[in-house]
């Protein structure tokens, strides 16, 4: 299948590279609109939204990993079998802009911010971006290293019932004991999802330091 990612903002001379990452079971158009907002705060910011590169096992959309079955103990083997691709989809696209790490921030929303949390955890030589924010995400294994020069930015509802909130808390406290510039924001009454509460924060934190 052709990739279907969604190229959303692509400025003449553009600064920095924002990927977008979606859930499971979703597909990279459904991230344009957050990409949008991000463009119009962002204008110098190329933004691409990212298509999961399977299908999805629960009939719909597009997924890295299958959570059909997933367990505490099985879903870092799946991660760090789809972590490849992944780390291939970020460097094509600093490729094709001619922008590194330092230049590049990765936004994922539940499985997208698994994958881009867990990205910052690889070989420390090799640091896929420089801001990552993660929307109803989580590390799937307990912190391992703060990357320097990387930012964290952890943005969940307190409803939450698919990703608990605790995840976010418990990945920003040690990523803090390590070191790392860390912010959290927790939502009142947000469940699994993105609402404008959400929407302003990640456009606070990516217009703070912009290149």
């Amino acid at each position: 299948m052709p990739d279907a990612s969604v190229v959303v903002a692509r400025p003449a001379h553009a600064t920095q590279l924002v990927l977008l990452f979606h859930g499971v079971g979703s597909t990279a158009s459904h991230l344009v609109p957050l990409g949008e907002a991000i463009a119009q705060g962002l204008p110098r910011a190329m933004v691409v939204s990212i298509d999961g590169p399977h299908a999805s096992t629960l009939g719909s959309g597009r997924e890295w990993f299958s959570v059909l079955g997933v367990t505490e103990q099985n879903r870092p083997e799946r991660i760090a079998k789809a972590m490849p691709l992944f780390v291939d989809a970020v460097a094509r696209w600093q490729q094709a802009t001619g922008l590194g790490p330092e230049a590049t921030v990765l936004v994922g929303f539940s499985q997208g911010a698994i994958m881009a949390l867990e990205s910052t955890q690889l070989d420390p030589a090799c640091v896929p971006a420089s801001r990552v924010v993660a929307l109803a995400g989580r590390f799937a294994e307990a912190v391992r290293r703060a990357p320097a020069n990387l930012r964290f930015h952890f943005i969940h509802g307190e409803q939450d019932g698919v990703v608990p909130a605790q995840h976010s808390i418990a990945g920003a406290d040690a990523l803090r004991r390590l070191g790392a510039p860390v912010t959290l924001d927790l939502l009142p009454g947000l469940a699994h999802g993105i609402d404008a509460r959400a929407l302003q924060r990640v456009l606070a934190h990516l217009a703070d330091d912009r290149p």
